[in-house]
Parts: structure tokens; sequence; C-alpha cells
């Protein structure tokens, strides 16, 4: 837990100061949680602003989840009409085809629309991946919004639930989710995932009851999409009924993060230490916390 905190942090970038959370808002030009890579405009501390696509530039992908809740749309509008219809019954054929342009095609004949629609997808495979992955979220959302299934439950406790429901919807295509991780994985579209990935992290935490926006923000998501991910790939490879193993598993490690609050702590000692450029005092420090 320490070294992986340690190392993240670490790679934000040498002896510079991280930024604070409102000075990197991203405007999201679409939807709530636009996952497209197009050019987007992205405000500096100076306040002044810049282009840039979401396919090349880190800070604008990395700062996806930034969005205030109340200035985002809805993940499905990136794609409407005929488009979502085909992806939409495309993946009930995913468990026999996989991620796959066939089944973008068997979906497409199976709601009476002409197959070479795939073509109009760029990147076919990729994009029936990002749209499963936007619908999840929209699911998870409309359930948070219900607001039913939270109540009276702890911030580690909403956060073993969300993440579990979230989970669940993947459990269906579990054989063929390692297929749609190898994509997501591709550099053409790793920039996307990445954001898909920080708005749930950013979701759930908002969810958890946290709305602060000072250093721990990054930590806090850091440590929550390490959960989220293990989880994931303990899944893949967990042949207990009904995924009880998993469960366990994601238990164990919300609890460790909860119990483990001087890591975040001594997290953002760290990275205020790096962006003040301390020298001998941050290698006393980074050894110390290596060494536990």
């Amino acid at each position: 837990m320490y070294r992986t905190v340690v190392n993240r942090i670490l790679l934000s970038g040498g002896s510079r100061r991280l930024p604070k959370y409102p000075d990197i808002r991203t405007v999201i030009s679409s939807s709530r949680f636009s996952t497209t890579t197009q050019p987007q405009t992205v405000l500096n501390p100076s306040g002044s602003s810049t282009s840039s696509s979401s396919s090349t530039n880190f800070q604008t992908s990395s700062a996806a989840g930034d969005v205030p809740r109340h200035e985002r749309n809805n993940p499905r509008a990136e794609y409407e009409g005929e488009q979502a219809r085909v992806l939409q019954a495309s993946l009930r054929h995913v468990i026999r085809l996989g991620w796959s342009e066939e089944a973008m095609i068997a979906g497409a004949k199976e709601v009476g629309i002409s197959p070479s629609i795939v073509g109009s997808f760029p990147r076919k495979e990729a994009a029936l991946v990002e749209f499963f992955m936007d619908d999840c979220l929209q699911r998870l959302i409309d359930r948070i919004d219900s607001g039913e299934e939270l109540q009276n439950l702890t911030p580690s406790q909403r956060i073993y639930k969300l993440v579990r429901i979230r989970l669940e919807m993947q459990a269906p295509y579990i054989s063929k989710w390692s297929q749609a991780l190898s994509i997501q994985a591709h550099p053409l579209n790793v920039s996307t995932s990445f954001k898909q990935r920080a708005m749930l992290i950013d979701e759930i935490w908002h969810a958890a009851g946290d709305e602060t926006y000072d250093l721990d923000w990054y930590v806090k998501r850091t440590v929550l999409g390490g959960i989220y991910s293990t989880t994931e790939i303990y899944m893949l490879t967990d042949s207990s009924p009904e995924f009880r193993d998993t469960w366990l598993f994601l238990d164990n490690r919300v609890k460790d993060a909860f119990d483990l609050k001087k890591t975040i702590q001594e997290a953002k000692y760290l990275a205020e230490a790096v962006g003040a450029g301390m020298g001998s005092s941050l290698q006393v420090f980074v050894g110390r916390v290596l060494q536990r």
C-alpha cells in the first residue's frame, strides 16, 4: 500500500508542486461523462485557456473526473438513435462473440439495421466496450440517486457496496472481460479508458460523502482506484459461487484502506515535501515509508 501511494505521487512530476483541485477543472463540452477525443478547453492556474486533444494530453484526461457533478450530463448521450440501439443490442451477443465487430454486426441485424452502420464507429470494438462502461456508470448513478441502498451506511460500507454493484454488472461478461481489458489498454483507447475509470471512482467517492477538494482528493482516488482495479482482476479468476471470494477480497481491501488513514496523511506530507523540494528531508521520509 505504502509503496503504491509513494510511487504514484513521485511519478506525478519531480519537484513540481501538485496543482490544487479547482485549478485543473476541465470543461467538457458534450456530455456529463464525455469520453470523446475532441479538443477540450483546459483552464490553467493563471485563468487563461488552452485547447488540447484528450488523446494526447495527460492533464486533460486525468482531470476528467474533476467536472462538478451538477455540470455533467447523461453518459449515454454520446451515442444516440441507431448507433445506440446497435450498441445496446450488441451487448447481448458479447458472451458468444466477444467484444468484437461480429457482435456489433449481430446487434445491428437484431434491431433491423444494416450491418454497414458498424463502419460508422471509428474504433468499433472499443466503442462497444466504452458504451458498456458508460451505460454501467449511468445505471450506478441511477441507483445512487435513488438513495435507498445507501441509507444508514458508513462511508466504508458505501464504498464496498458501490464497487460491488458496479463489478456485478460485469459478471455476465466475465468470460470475455479479459478481452475488454485488453481493448481498453490499447494505445488508441487508453485515454478514454482512464477517463471513464476516473469518473467512476469520483462518483463513488461523492456517494460515500466526500466533497473535499484538497490534496487528499488525489490520494483517496488513487487508493480507491487501486482497490477497484485489483478486485476487478481478482474477479477474473474467481471460481467461487456467485463470486463470494471476490467480495471477501473487496471487503478486506476496503477495511485496510480505512484502517490506514495514516497512510493518506503521510502521503499528503510526502506530496507537499515533493512540491517544496525539501531535499534530504524528503529522502529520509521516503526511506522511512518504504521500509514499512
